[in-house]
């Protein structure tokens, strides 16, 4: 798993690659969770090149949701592939997160 970051104006771009699952979820957790703060309370989660999650990376995304809305911030997540697309529509996320098909979606709705 590897983790990139970006902004674009006042939103962090927050890009995860590889797999996230229970060896590789820890790790994500430390750094996403560090990275909502005060300043970066409009976070986009680029899951375009994740290839596989499990249900400890669904747990940490969670976490992250609810640490951006307690501190009145938005999570948009964007790219899912159609896999994990299916995944979180199983475990009911869609009705939890706002997704987007992309980037440039996702920017626009902040």
């Amino acid at each position: 798993m590897e983790i990139a970051t970006n902004r674009s104006k006042d939103v962090l771009i927050v890009a995860v690659s590889g797999r996230l699952d229970t060896v590789t979820a820890p790790e994500f957790e430390k750094k996403i969770l560090e990275l909502v703060t005060p300043e970066n309370l409009k976070i986009i989660l680029n899951c375009a090149d994740l290839s596989y999650i499990s249900s400890s990376g669904l747990r940490v995304i969670l976490m992250t949701l609810k640490k951006v809305k307690a501190n009145n911030g938005k999570l948009v997540i964007c790219g899912l592939q159609e896999s994990i697309k299916e995944v979180f529509n199983i475990c009911g996320f869609t009705s939890l997160l706002t997704i987007s098909e992309n980037c440039e979606s996702a920017l626009s709705s902040f």
